[in-house]
């Protein structure tokens, strides 16, 4: 069972308690409140989350109103599990970018896998612009394109303090994603090839051939050992458990013993860069890739571990 759903029924059963210290039954209380019986039900048994007012509603018809306060804060808790990015991203992406900035500077060692695109921490402006426009057009949230992509470059610094270590692993599905015109995507693959020279960086890229062991199923980010955040299309899940999170370092390592690093990870980089349509290239971009490629071609691939 999740921290989410743990939390969830342990309001549930505060709530449950309340209700029948009041003497009501569940039929009853829903008629008090103008509710469905199922709706009491559900929240109490943990598979509906209450709103804040749900809680204030219910702590009155009780004859309890001043446990309304205790009750919302473990809203709030549980609220911190599961974050809506209607309610996080309400005044646009730059504010989330900038608390992902807090939590990216408390942390010694990051781990991130990401099978669908370049991870915010490695993207170019002009990558990180296309995501931000396209996730504000989905989700109807208010676009900040430029700010939000200032505070990502910002975001980029703690990449280059000392004391960090970095290790993000991501498929050749994700380096092939075309969100962006052909030079914005071959710049962002251009980038990629550079960061992977940084001595805190391992970057690891899972061929397409590579036998898995797990499947792909979504990208994660690993905060030490304390956190792993989830992102998926609604909403952000935070999870804390101390088994969770043994849970994810276990795949993560699935997934990075099933990567290519180093020379075979720039070969996957220099090949998906070769695909892209024809248009212009930068100078400093051809001779990056000329150097890294030629270089590759008679080194071996380097251990995945």
């Amino acid at each position: 069972m999740s921290d989410f759903q743990r939390e969830r029924e342990a309001l549930g059963a505060w709530l449950h308690q309340l209700r029948r210290d009041a003497g009501l039954n569940g039929k009853q209380l829903a008629g008090v409140l103008g509710w469905a019986p199922s709706k009491v039900s559900r929240i109490e048994h943990g598979r509906q989350t209450p709103t804040e007012a749900d809680i204030a509603a219910w702590a009155a018809a009780v004859g309890v109103p001043t446990a309304a306060a205790d009750l919302a804060a473990r809203l709030h808790a549980l609220d911190s599990h599961y974050v809506s990015w209607r309610r996080s991203l309400r005044a646009g992406h730059a504010p989330r970018q900038r608390v992902a900035m807090e939590l990216d500077g408390g942390t010694r060692l990051l781990r991130a896998f990401e099978p669908g695109l370049v991870p915010g921490l490695l993207q170019t402006a002009e990558y990180a612009r296309h995501v931000f426009a396209r996730l504000t057009a989905l989700r109807g949230t208010p676009d900040d394109g430029g700010a939000a992509v200032r505070a990502r470059m910002e975001r980029q610094r703690v990449l280059y303090e000392p004391g960090r270590e970095f290790h993000f692993v991501l498929t050749t599905a994700a380096l092939r994603t075309r969100i962006c015109p052909p030079e914005v995507h071959r710049g962002q693959l251009d980038r990629l090839l550079a960061v992977g020279s940084l001595g805190n960086l391992r970057l690891g890229v899972i061929p397409d051939t590579a036998p898995l062991t797990l499947m792909p199923l979504h990208p994660f980010w690993i905060f030490d050992d304390r956190l792993v955040q989830i992102e998926t299309w609604s909403a952000e899940l935070n999870l804390t458990d101390p088994g969770e999170v043994a849970l994810y370092e276990q795949v993560f390592t699935r997934h990075a013993d099933a990567a290519a690093y180093g020379p075979a990870a720039r070969r996957i980089l220099a090949a998906v860069m070769a695909e892209l349509p024809t248009g212009p290239v930068l100078p400093q971009q051809s001779a990056r890739l000329s150097e890294q490629t030629g270089a590759d071609a008679t080194s071996a691939p380097q251990d995945s571990q």
